[in-house]
């Protein structure tokens, strides 16, 4: 370059060549949704802000969801491509007009994280995501379960909120108080400590998409904390809609602000295998984008996550994909 005013090789090309500014889904920095790489505390200006914490030292059966953060970063390139190369987009199955390009959203990168550590990654998942919540709405990319804790602690200090309620979506309660082999720091154990925290309560609890096996009084257990618990059963029977409006407002009810968490094993493993505790007779996709749509829609929803995303078990990444398109499902409604 000569002067200022002068373009370099590379911008005299991009501007000479039909194509040259569509970045494929498979190049380019990874972000999610190939958003705008941030720092953690210059987000204000932005309507989410997406962090994720690489770490699965609490799962108690197949490690790998450290993989998912960067997983769901790539799968969601394709969405960021196909708004880009289109113009925008119409989403046919709400017939809602999308620019993922016009979202205010930025991509901080992931939190500090110490393997062989636990509290010390949940104090760094709280301090990152709290940085978020101040500033804007936390998008938060798992890792196992018990990460969800930290990050829900997170949301609360970082809003100052007196009371937070929850809609989980997983295959699993996760209301474990104490393992004999994992103590209290592991992924089935993330529930109870949200319970038991001074932010919420198992009243304002809601959790969709249950099944699998439960202790013997587990039922019991549920009537007495008031835990809103909705089955695979409840959904089959009432429908995904009406179920995730009970969820909400149980979760919603006399609280300052919402927390939802997406474990991907709620999801059927025949549609997403790529997680480390797969049980059978999950939610199908369309049933888990009609609930995304509908927390999206949800003024209340302070916060959301994808956890337990494992890809290593997924050789289609089918997982991913679907996770990212999941994230973006209420991302629409919201943004």
């Amino acid at each position: 370059m000569t002067d200022d005013t002068d373009e370099t090789a590379a911008e005299a090309f991009r501007q000479a060549t039909t194509g040259a500014n569509t970045e494929l889904p498979y190049a380019g920095i990874k972000t999610f949704i190939k958003s705008d790489r941030a720092e953690i505390d210059a987000v204000s200006d932005a309507d989410a802000a997406v962090i994720g914490a690489p770490y699965d030292g609490t799962v108690s059966n197949r490690p790998g969801a450290r993989y998912g953060p960067h997983a769901i970063r790539v799968a969601s390139s394709w969405l960021a491509y196909l708004s880009g190369y289109k113009g925008g987009l119409t989403n046919m199955y709400t017939g809602e007009q999308v620019d993922y390009s016009a979202l205010s959203l930025a991509d901080c990168g992931d939190v500090p994280v110490f393997p062989t550590n636990a509290s010390k990654t949940a104090d760094s998942i709280e301090a990152h995501v709290a940085t978020i919540a101040a500033q804007t709405f936390p998008v938060f990319l798992g890792g196992d379960h018990h990460c969800t804790y930290p990050a829900f602690r997170g949301v609360a200090t970082g809003t100052d909120v007196d009371s937070v309620g929850l809609v989980q979506i997983d295959a699993h309660t996760d209301t474990t108080a104490k393992s004999d082999l994992f103590g209290e720091e592991y992924h089935g154990s993330v529930t109870h400590h949200i319970a038991n925290s001074e932010f919420s309560d198992y009243e304002h609890v809601s959790q969709v998409g249950i099944r699998g096996y439960e202790a013997p009084d587990f039922f019991d257990f549920a009537d007495d904390v008031g835990l809103n618990l909705f089955t695979m059963a409840d959904v089959h029977e009432r429908g995904i809609r009406r179920v995730i409006d009970d969820a909400i407002d149980a979760a919603a009810a006399e609280t300052d602000a919402v927390y939802v968490t997406f474990d991907i094993d709620s999801v059927d493993p025949t549609v997403a295998p790529g997680t480390g505790t797969p049980e059978p007779g999950g939610l199908s996709a369309h049933q888990a984008l009609t609930a995304m749509q509908r927390l999206g829609g949800t003024d209340a929803v302070q916060a959301i996550d994808m956890m337990e995303v494992a890809p290593k078990y997924d050789p289609t990444g089918n997982t991913q994909h679907l996770a990212s398109y999941l994230l973006a499902a209420f991302l629409e409604r919201r943004l």
